[in-house]
């Protein structure tokens, strides 16, 4: 299981806002059945590597519609040697703070 964080930031629309591309992708997430967690700067993905890589894709493309230019990041934590997911992550460094 692989974890991919996303952030799209469209250019050149005429709002300082982007809070439109951000519900666009997470309808995205939500279709292919995948699960998320919104944070304020980006939108973490789990899944496996290749649907992953789809739905970046497919959210890249969608926040294509109506303007010209989308900067897209997108960070994947891939770990083979043991199963991983969002939570874990997070517990592990929770637990290390205490």
């Amino acid at each position: 299981m692989a974890l991919l964080g996303i952030s799209l930031t469209p250019i050149g629309t005429k709002s300082a806002s982007f809070s439109s591309t951000v519900t666009g992708a997470v309808q995205t997430i939500e279709e292919k059945g995948l699960k998320y967690q919104i944070t304020p700067t980006e939108t973490i993905i789990e899944g496996e590597l290749d649907e992953l890589m789809e739905a970046a894709k497919e959210i890249h493309e969608n926040a294509m519609a109506g303007t010209n230019r989308v900067i897209t990041n997108i960070t994947i934590d891939d770990r083979r040697d043991k199963e991983v997911n969002m939570e874990e992550q997070v517990n592990v460094v929770t637990q290390s703070l205490r």
